[in-house]
């Protein structure tokens, strides 16, 4: 039983890759989504990028609902700055790192 549990995990993982040009952008929009092995390579490429990857399986539920290249709607606007202050203070440290 748990060897089908363990399965049944990995056929519903999901992913989603926003994107946010605040010159270009009135809110971040979504770039990328996919489940199962396409979820898997989205966060594989993310992390061969280096681009933060940041775990909300809430979160990633009701992005997977929206289309590509749509913003993000109002109701995720507040979850999803706390995500950008998160990659800001990440890209914060890596610079300052750098800076040694």
């Amino acid at each position: 039983m748990k060897q089908r549990d363990t399965n049944l995990k990995n056929a519903i993982k999901m992913a989603a890759a926003l994107k946010y040009e605040g010159e270009k952008d009135s809110a971040p929009r979504v770039v990328g989504l996919g489940k199962g092995k396409l979820a898997e390579r989205i966060v594989a490429i993310a992390e061969e990028k280096g681009i933060p990857v940041y775990n909300d399986p809430e979160l990633v539920k009701e992005l997977v609902k929206l289309d590509i290249s749509q913003e993000i709607p109002p109701h995720l606007y507040e979850i999803v700055a706390r995500i950008l202050v998160f990659v800001y203070n990440l890209d914060k440290e890596q610079s300052a790192r750098k800076h040694e």
